[in-house]
This record gives structure tokens, C-alpha cells and sequence, in this order.
């Protein structure tokens, strides 16, 4: 049997109670758990009845001698900024630099700007096609040459087109022939027309004349000094006078008619050399279509057209690209706010993203890009879910780099200074 009175923390009374010392305990407990193993190994199980007295022997009170020690420690350990002083100061310190690093980098790299990725290069590039068709006989250019304005990018040949010319001038030499002809008639006609005016008037002198004789013959015949064999042959004269006067009065009228004929003729002439003309001009037209040139300077790009493919009246044989470029930006409609033409804009190139472009702003597009599409948004019927809508910027380049290759629908980013940095 264990005896209790041994037991450091226990005290006996004279009546032979059992008094608990909690500071004698609390140290046992301490050195009695760090060998609580070893014993367990050797003591054997004390007995039920025993182990059940002796527990309710002992008063617990070890819960509140641990709550009564940590609140001690508590209320005697200092604050933390009484122990690290120095270590608080600097992380106040650190936290309020980092604040004010903030608004500054936000003030000078991200308030003055409006930046977007929905943005490439464009230009306004066409199909090069030739406006007759024929034999192709040169191409002279290769693949994405670069081209100045009026240098040759493909030839036809020509020979079917100088033929037609040729054709149109001879049709132009036989309208004038057949001008000069009707002049020289007309001029032959007219000389038959003074002819018959004067024919007319020596007729009309026959006239009087017979017209004297016959009046007086016939007052000889009334007087009877003349025979009516006489007075009757003078009347005949004058009526033949008449009958011939008639005649070439008739003769008059027909050869101006037919100087009016001529004129006609020489106005179909006339019509056939304007239509000669006209023909060889566009014959000239079609002989210099043979030879395509490039009407401003600019790259050839997807050359199709060969030497010996029969090419027919606007089928496209290359692309051409102008020098003329630009970036279009598709902004969103809340960071236009205050962007307006003239702003400065830094470009930087996908493709080539070691090279500085500077730029400005050309102009705002009047309208969203869905309000110029093929298929308009129709906001007024179904239900309505409101996006943020993006509007084109075209945006000019102060100078782009001649040691790369740029074109349409490469990729940038712009980046537009829209405020004024603080």
C-alpha cells in the first residue's frame, strides 16, 4: 500500500487528514509525468477500491492553478511594440513609402494613358487587275517588292491591241477622203449651179426678147403691115423663150438640191472620222492597258500573274499594299473620354517589339464598329444585355521603320497620352 504521507505535496493533520500543498503538487506533477513511463513499466495495477478512496481523497484543482499561471505570464509579458520598437517603425515606414510609390507610379505610368491590344496596322490595299485581257509576255516585279508609282508590274502583248489601232487610224484616212470627195463635189456642183443661174439669165433675155417681137409683130398685124405668118411665128418664139427659161430655172434648183446632197454626204463623212477617232482613241487607250503600272508607290504582294497565262478583263494577278499606312485601335467607348486628335501615342509592333514608333492621333471614328458592320446590332428587340461597345481611333505614325516589313493586320499595341502627367 502506498503511503499518501510520504508524498511531497501531502501534509497529514493531528486527526489524520490529509492536507493538499497545490505548489508542492504542481512541481510533482511536473517530475512525475516526465517518469510516469518508466514507472507504469514496473509499478503493478494498485487495486480498484484503493485507487477509487484515494481519488476522491484529492481535491482537483490543477485546471485553475493553469488558468491562474497563464493569466500571470499574460498580464506580465510587454506589447509588441514595446519589445520590437525599431522592426514596427520600419514597417509603418515601409507601408507608407509603398503607398506613395504606388500613387506616384500610378500618376506617371498608368493615369495619363489609354492603352489597348485590339489594335493592328491597316491600310487601304486593292487587287491589281488588267483592264484588257490577253497573253501575259512579262512580269518584271517579284513577290513583296517594294514599287514606285508608274513602274511596270505586268505586260501583255500587245500585238492583237496595235493591229486594232492600226485598224482605227486607216478607218480614220478613209473618212477623210471621204471628206476631201464630197468638198470636191460639192464645189463641182456648185459651179453647175452658177452654170444654170446663168443659163437662167440669158433665158430670161430670150424672153424679153421674144416678148418685144411677138408685140410687135402683133401691131403690125393690126395695122396690116405685117403678115399674122409672122405675128403667130413670134408668139412660138416666145413661148419656147419661156419654156427654156423654165428650164433652167428647173436646172438651178436641181443643182442646189443636189449640192445639198453632197453636204449631206460629207456631214456622214465627217461622222465617220469622229467615229474613226474615237475608235482609234480607245484602241491608243487599250494598247497602253497592255502594260500595268503602279499608280503609287507600295509593295506587291500574292503575285499570281505568269509569263504565257491568258489573263482576261479584271482578274486579279497580284495585291498591292501603299506605303500609306496606318493603326487603327479599337478603343473602348469609356477610355475615349478624353482622347482627341493631335495626342501623342508610343506604338509598339508585335512582330518587332525593340522598335520606339511615335505617333499621334488622327482622328475618332463617329460611331461604334458594330454600328458600320454588315449586321447592326438591333438593340430594340429580345432582351437587352449592354456591352461595352469599342470605337476605331486611326492613329498616324510619325515615321515608320524602313529596316522591317510592315503591313496590314500585324498586331501593336498603342498607348495614348490623354492627360497631362502630374
Amino acid at each position: 500500500m502506498l503511503d499518501e504521507s510520504r508524498l511531497p505535496w501531502a501534509n497529514g493533520d493531528a486527526d489524520g487528514s490529509i492536507a493538499i500543498n497545490p505548489e508542492g503538487r504542481a512541481g510533482e506533477r511536473d517530475h512525475a509525468e516526465a517518469r510516469a513511463p518508466d514507472e507504469r513499466k514496473v509499478q503493478p495495477a494498485p487495486e480498484q477500491g484503493r485507487t477509487d478512496a484515494r481519488d476522491e481523497a484529492k481535491p482537483d484543482t490543477g485546471g485553475d492553478d493553469k488558468a491562474d499561471e497563464t493569466a500571470d505570464k499574460t498580464a506580465k509579458r510587454p506589447s509588441i511594440l514595446r519589445r520590437h520598437p525599431f522592426i514596427v517603425l520600419l514597417v509603418l515606414i515601409a507601408i507608407v513609402a509603398a503607398a506613395v510609390g504606388g500613387y506616384i507610379y500610378w500618376q506617371t505610368a498608368i493615369y495619363p494613358y489609354e492603352s489597348t491590344d485590339d489594335a493592328f496596322i491597316d491600310s487601304r490595299q486593292f487587287a491589281i487587275s488588267p483592264q484588257v485581257a490577253g497573253y501575259v509576255s512579262e512580269v518584271p516585279v517579284s513577290d513583296n517588292q517594294h514599287v514606285e508609282a508608274g513602274a511596270v508590274i505586268l505586260r501583255i502583248d500587245p500585238r492583237d491591241y496595235q493591229a486594232a489601232v492600226d485598224e482605227a487610224e486607216a478607218r480614220i484616212a478613209a473618212a477623210q477622203a471621204a471628206i476631201s470627195g464630197a468638198d470636191a463635189q460639192i464645189a463641182a456642183q456648185q459651179a453647175q449651179v452658177v452654170e444654170a443661174q446663168a443659163a437662167v439669165t440669158q433665158n430670161e433675155a430670150s424672153v424679153q426678147f421674144a416678148q418685144e417681137e411677138a408685140a410687135r409683130a402683133q401691131q403690125l398685124v393690126r395695122s396690116g403691115a405685117g403678115t399674122v405668118q409672122t405675128a403667130q411665128q413670134q408668139t412660138s418664139n416666145l413661148r419656147q423663150a419661156e419654156a427654156e427659161l423654165n428650164r433652167s430655172r428647173a436646172a438651178v434648183t436641181a443643182a442646189e438640191k443636189q449640192v445639198g446632197s453632197l453636204q449631206a454626204q460629207r456631214a456622214t463623212s465627217v461622222a465617220d472620222l469622229r467615229e474613226a477617232n474615237a475608235q482609234a482613241a480607245q484602241a491608243k487607250l487599250n494598247l497602253s492597258y497592255v502594260t500595268v503600272t503602279a499608280a503609287q508607290p507600295g509593295r506587291v504582294v500574292k503575285l499570281t500573274g505568269a509569263v504565257g497565262q491568258y489573263v482576261q478583263t479584271g482578274q486579279s494577278v497580284a495585291m498591292f499594299v501603299p506605303d500609306d499606312i496606318w493603326v487603327t485601335a479599337n478603343f473602348k467607348e469609356t477610355q475615349i473620354t478624353d482622347m482627341r486628335p493631335g495626342q501623342p501615342v508610343d506604338i509598339r509592333i508585335d512582330a518587332y517589339p525593340d522598335h520606339e514608333i511615335r505617333g499621334h492621333v488622327d482622328s475618332v471614328q463617329p460611331g461604334s464598329g458594330t454600328a458600320f458592320s454588315l449586321l447592326p446590332a438591333e438593340n430594340a428587340t429580345g432582351n437587352y444585355v449592354k456591352v461595352v461597345q469599342r470605337v476605331p481611333v486611326k492613329i498616324v505614325a510619325d515615321g515608320w521603320p524602313q529596316d522591317v516589313s510592315i503591313g496590314p493586320g500585324m498586331s501593336v499595341v498603342p498607348t495614348v497620352t490623354v492627360r497631362a502627367k502630374d
